[in-house]
């Protein structure tokens, strides 16, 4: 649609978007380039002293990526790889790159949920607004980066209320209680330990109570009341961080959800006399796999319980084709905007240099000219330079006119400076 001159000429470079997803990379290497909030600030504060143009993160447990305007794709992947455990060979190797308008495309389905590994998945719109306000309070928000999100999260809310893409609980927290209930008998009377009580903690928590009838739950968190605040909404039981072991080994299920980048939970944490199911939903793994030399450990993690699938998805399969015209419509009001903003500099210039053609014929017939009502002429001049810059703007806006073509043509016909 646009040719990578006209893309985007107010900004330096092109406009990339580099990650890495559960599509080719596992959990394991996915830990290696995961940034916390912490990680995210150090990688936009680089991005801000060497000059980088508009630059946004969004960063969850299946996915890393930057979006940003770089001279080539591999300036976004060092800064990236610098402040994560990862190299850009082990990067490259599983990653994807995409560049202008493969780049906005990408972004519109990340942000719709047409690309998550749970269809239709809309946490993720929460994630970009995140990591773009974070961009913003920095001053890596350009008007194209602020546009295109903005767009993203308007495709979002209608795809969302216009079509049928997310009904039905289908999303990781609610993937494992469906396992837990379809592998535990008699899950109520079990006892359940969940660690982390953050969003997917929160999240399974309130899955678990509403589907397993279970007041067996116990909470355990590093800080406390966080883990209290929850509890008290359910009613369920707090333990201290002290007492995890002794918890454990009374458990049938232990459910870890935390965001520590190191893994929490070994085999040495564990005194077992009967069997134990754990599911380790964090990224990076927060569970050593070395739990699985213990017998009777049966250890799952995210992206196992990812794959479930069940007529829920088939049935909001149905509904990509209606999502994807939504965000064509939206993206395409993007382009025109775009293609707006490429020309308006040129309609500026061009009305400029009609006013000083204007200024000096005024000032010519005034003194050459009896009685000359410059009021009226002024009026009158005002309005066909009005007529025609709106000509020539509608000339540009037709998608049938080569732009840069035309640009140059009225560049060179009235000798403007600026485009």
């Amino acid at each position: 649609m646009y040719s990578k001159r006209s893309f985007y000429p107010a900004y330096s470079g092109n406009f990339f978007a580099i990650g890495l997803s559960y599509l080719k990379a596992d959990a394991e290497v996915r830990g290696h380039f995961s940034v916390d909030m912490k990680t995210q600030d150090l990688i936009l504060q680089r991005a801000q002293e060497d000059g980088i143009d508009g630059l946004t993160i969004i960063s969850t447990c299946n996915r890393t990526e930057l979006y940003g305007f770089a001279d080539e794709a591999l300036d976004l992947i060092k800064l990236l790889c610098e402040h994560t455990q990862g190299t850009v060979a082990e990067f490259q190797n599983v990653s994807y790159t995409y560049e202008n308008e493969a780049a906005v495309d990408h972004l519109f389905k990340v942000g719709t949920g047409l690309d998550s590994q749970i269809l239709g998945d809309f946490e993720i719109i929460g994630q970009l607004k995140s990591g773009f306000k974070r961009s913003k309070k920095l001053g890596l928000v350009n008007p194209f980066m602020e546009r295109l999100i903005n767009c993203v999260i308007q495709s979002s809310k209608r795809i969302k209320n216009e079509t049928n893409i997310s009904n039905g609980a289908t999303s990781v927290s609610f993937a494992s209680v469906q396992y837990i209930m379809a592998r535990v008998p008699y899950i109520s009377e079990k006892n359940i330990v969940l660690f982390g009580t953050g969003k997917i903690g929160r999240n399974t928590c309130e899955n678990l109570v509403k589907h397993t009838k279970n007041d067996h739950i116990t909470l355990i968190n590093r800080t406390k009341d966080k883990a209290e605040k929850i509890a008290g909404r359910f009613n369920l039981l707090v333990k201290d961080y002290a007492d995890i072991q002794s918890e454990i080994a009374s458990a049938d299920v232990l459910i870890v959800a935390t965001g520590a980048q190191k893994p929490t939970i070994s085999k040495d944490l564990l005194h077992l006399k009967k069997p134990l199911l754990i599911l380790d939903l964090s990224i990076p793994k927060n569970v050593d796999s070395n739990v699985e030399e213990i017998e009777h450990v049966t250890l799952v993690h995210l992206d196992q319980l990812s794959k479930i699938t069940d007529d829920t998805l088939n049935r909001r399969k149905q509904h990509v084709p209606q999502a994807e015209a939504i965000n064509k419509e939206i993206q395409t009001d993007f382009y025109e905007w775009l293609g707006s903003r490429q020309f308006a500099p040129t309609i500026r210039a061009l009305k400029s240099r009609l006013l000083e053609i204007k200024d000096g014929e005024i000032d010519f017939q005034r003194k050459k000219i009896v009685g000359f009502n410059e009021e009226q002429a002024e009026i009158i001049s005002n309005r066909l330079i009005q007529k025609i810059a709106t000509q020539f703007a509608k000339h540009l806006k037709d998608e049938k006119v080569p732009q840069n073509e035309s640009i140059e043509l009225i560049q060179k016909v009235f000798k403007l400076q600026n485009h």
